[in-house]
């Protein structure tokens, strides 16, 4: 089979796994422990939840992007 009919090649893949490890991270940076009805936890509002870990996923959601849309080079062998 010709490598030419493929629509991705190994750098996409890489891109793809590396891109779903950036949202995995990022959805790990969001979760912690929540407020029960007996006692708040204020870290629920913490920086790192509601404003850096969204931003790690959504640059994570832009590579997955970029590496589904990315054309391989085609090479005549």
């Amino acid at each position: 089979m010709d490598k030419r009919n493929f629509a991705f090649d190994k750098v996409n893949f890489i891109l793809l796994a590396i891109g779903m490890l950036i949202v995995v991270i990022g959805f790990i940076l969001m979760s912690g422990s929540g407020s029960t009805e007996s006692s708040y936890n204020p870290e629920i509002f913490s920086p790192m939840r509601i404003k850096v870990a969204p931003a790690v996923c959504f640059l994570g959601f832009v590579s997955i992007i970029y590496a589904i849309i990315r054309k391989p080079k085609d090479t005549q062998d």
